[in-house]
């Protein structure tokens, strides 16, 4: 195929002159059949996107009949491209470039399953997604997190916060980042963030602890942490815990903090430590970095405290990270495994 993946930088149409825009490449006709275009198909759907999605390189002109195959997802994004002729592919902002989606954003892995994407839930994905729902997983892969502009460690691959302005006027937690492994625990299960289901030997100590807990877990809830057993490139000597909780969410809400902290407690599940919980205050949170050790501590991440939907998570939650944090020269998953240490009991 040779395609290359690639967030937005195409020019955003109108909605008028993106139809008009599709129709014209397509000739008039579905790309899938010879009958006449009637719909100009958004690729991925335009919710997904900040503004709108109306790029050329989104869009398919298809009849009645394939477009509602499109919707419903029984012609994959891939082959729609293809028919198209289109080579570049366009991605939301907050979407990962190594990442697979069908129409309605939710990842497709590679044995064909599906994970919940931000708009599963909607009304209208569930009536499209009917008869595909069997296709898909309990998990939930766990959003990506944005830099806070100020962040130290950002890299051309990483991605900035849009604005500030959903933290203005709210309380928020600013939660010490470990350096660990992104851990999402449920009733029935657990995974990384990778969900690629390989096992790692450094999981042997969180699936002990997940088999203590699993049973109080309810069935819609996720716990999400950080899976610090082995040492990345912060050596840890003093752990309250080998898992850290961040977040519990009830199916694509994020509880409050509040609510989380309730959890944790009725679970026994240590919280990362909160180095501020008030009034968001830019220059406040930017301070929290001056003094702090960089050879002890990641960053920071900040999230308001009251609860959000999946689809505003690129928005309430950011992230700082330290200049160079990237500093094992192998990936930690293949080198041996260094354990980090628990605090001494008394």
């Amino acid at each position: 195929m040779g395609q290359t993946k690639e967030t937005i930088t195409s020019t955003l149409l109108s909605r008028e002159a993106f139809r008009q825009a599709v129709f014209d490449r397509d000739r008039f006709q579905c790309v899938f059949c010879d009958r006449p275009a009637v719909d100009a198909h958004h690729i991925l759907e335009r919710k997904l996107w900040p503004d709108g999605g109306y790029y050329l390189d989104n869009g398919a002109a298809v009849c009645e009949v394939h477009h509602l195959l499109c919707e419903k997802t029984a012609i994959s994004v891939e082959t729609i491209r293809q028919a198209c002729g289109i080579t570049r592919i366009l991605l939301p902002p907050h979407f990962e470039a190594d990442q697979a989606y069908d129409k309605w954003g939710n990842p497709v892995l590679p044995n064909g399953q599906r994970l919940k994407g931000e708009l599963f839930d909607n009304p209208g994905a569930q009536k499209m997604l009917a008869k595909v729902l069997h296709l898909f997983t309990s998990w939930v892969k766990y959003p990506r997190t944005f830099h806070l502009p100020w962040s130290l460690g950002l890299s051309d691959d990483d991605k900035v916060i849009e604005s500030l302005d959903a933290f203005l006027g709210q309380r928020v937690i600013v939660s010490e980042k470990k350096d660990g492994q992104n851990s999402s625990l449920y009733r029935a299960g657990l995974h990384a963030r990778s969900i690629d289901g390989r096992h790692h030997p450094s999981q042997g100590w969180i699936k002990q602890f997940h088999a203590q807990i699993r049973h109080d877990i309810p069935e819609n809830l996720r716990i999400c942490g950080e899976n610090l057993y082995t040492r990345h490139s912060i050596p840890y000597l003093a752990l309250p815990s080998y898992f850290l909780g961040f977040s519990v969410w009830e199916k694509n809400i994020c509880l409050s903090w509040d609510e989380t902290l309730e959890w944790f407690a009725l679970l026994g599940i240590t919280p990362v430590p909160v180095l501020y919980n008030g009034p968001f205050d830019e220059q406040v949170v930017r301070d929290l970095w001056v003094g702090q050790d960089p050879e002890k501590i990641e960053g920071y991440v900040v999230r308001v405290a009251d609860s959000f939907s999946y689809g505003e998570f690129r928005r309430k939650v950011a992230k700082f990270v330290r200049a160079g944090h990237v500093q094992t020269s192998k990936h930690w998953a293949t080198q041996e495994i260094v354990k980090n240490s628990l605090r001494k009991k008394n």
